[in-house]
């Protein structure tokens, strides 16, 4: 028995594929919820930079945001959560 079980170079039926051409798909950016917020990352656009400071007051000021964390609020996890499994 192959290592592989056979299906390196076969070809796979895909069964998603009718849903996504007949425009029946749904994703996640589809979905909308009561009182639904938004998350946006913001990554220093410079490799190995030592950041000193973050200010977020401007940013806190905007209309709509409702909280911004940084580094040092979300240290303590283990990565960037995501909101599926």
């Amino acid at each position: 028995m192959s290592a592989t079980n056979g299906m390196i170079g076969q070809s796979v039926k895909r069964v998603e594929d009718k849903r996504f051409i007949t425009g029946k798909g749904r994703f996640t950016d589809d979905i909308v919820l009561p009182g639904q917020t938004y998350a946006a990352f913001v990554r220093s656009p410079y490799a190995h930079a030592k950041i000193i400071r973050v200010d977020i007051d401007e940013a806190m000021g905007m209309p709509g945001v409702v909280q911004i964390f940084t580094g040092k609020d979300v240290v303590h996890i283990n990565g960037v959560p995501v909101g599926w499994p």
